[in-house]
């Protein structure tokens, strides 16, 4: 039965640190260029932990990306746009105490390796580009290579830090018989399972997850904008340590 219950870094070299000026992110370059969508594809997810947003997380970060996402500065920027659904390099920049500089190179670095992209439905007119997060996942396939494990790692403590943040502060924040209290959950469930029904398990949740959040959109879309607010959903499906 689901209980509920109150919710109790390393750096890595970074591959593309940039040096002198920075370009704007108005002066894309063929450096930035976007990642082969069918390489991409390629990649599969045998062997995946989902990390990023769960609308697409069937798509598997392959070494090289997993190596340049596990930058501080970068894990930092997607959790902003993760929160808070887009912005600009000039928001982010605000929020992390960085120069817009920095942030629009990273910025760029990310959407080079697939992990972030415009984001179509932002405010048009202005000069800088807005980006919204992709979702990810990680393959365990990429792992034998010690660099690649090592930014997994980095990422993974990053991801499970946040989580933990996260939740700490939404627990800080609960007030008496308050609504949006009532209508959150934190539950933990436990159960022998194979591997193909841990599996079903993982996909079924994922998509009661999206079908939950495409149908908010939908309404979003068409005007019912009343009421709403940023939600984190949180899924984790994984073996315990064995004794």
């Amino acid at each position: 039965m689901a209980e509920r219950k109150t919710p109790a870094s390393a750096d890595v070299p970074s591959d593309d640190v940039p040096s002198g000026d920075v370009r704007s992110d108005d002066t894309p370059s063929d450096d930035d260029a976007a990642p082969d969508a069918a390489a991409a594809a390629q990649e599969g997810a045998a062997g995946s932990s989902g990390l990023g947003e769960l609308r697409d997380a069937p798509r598997a970060l392959g070494a090289e990306a997993l190596k340049s996402f596990a930058h501080p500065l970068r894990i930092a920027m997607y959790r902003y746009l993760t929160a808070h659904g887009r912005g600009t390099a000039s928001q982010v920049a605000r929020h992390l105490g960085e120069s817009t500089g920095q942030t629009s190179y990273h910025l760029r670095q990310l959407e080079r390796h697939g992990l972030i992209e415009d984001d179509p439905t932002a405010p048009t007119g202005g000069r800088e580009r807005w980006w919204r997060p992709v979702g990810f996942t990680l393959d365990s396939r990429h792992l034998e290579d010690p660099a690649a494990r090592l930014a997994a790692d980095t990422a993974l403590r990053a991801v499970i830090a946040e989580r933990a943040e996260t939740l700490q502060t939404w627990f800080d924040s609960i007030t008496t018989a308050a609504p949006w209290d009532d209508a959150a959950v934190h539950t933990t469930s436990s159960s022998d399972l194979t591997l193909d029904e841990a599996a079903a398990l993982s996909r079924e949740l994922i998509a009661v997850v999206d079908r939950h959040t495409d149908a908010a959109k939908a309404r979003k879309d068409a005007g019912e904008t009343e009421g709403r607010r940023r939600v984190r959903v949180y899924v984790d499906v994984f073996p315990l340590p064995q004794d």
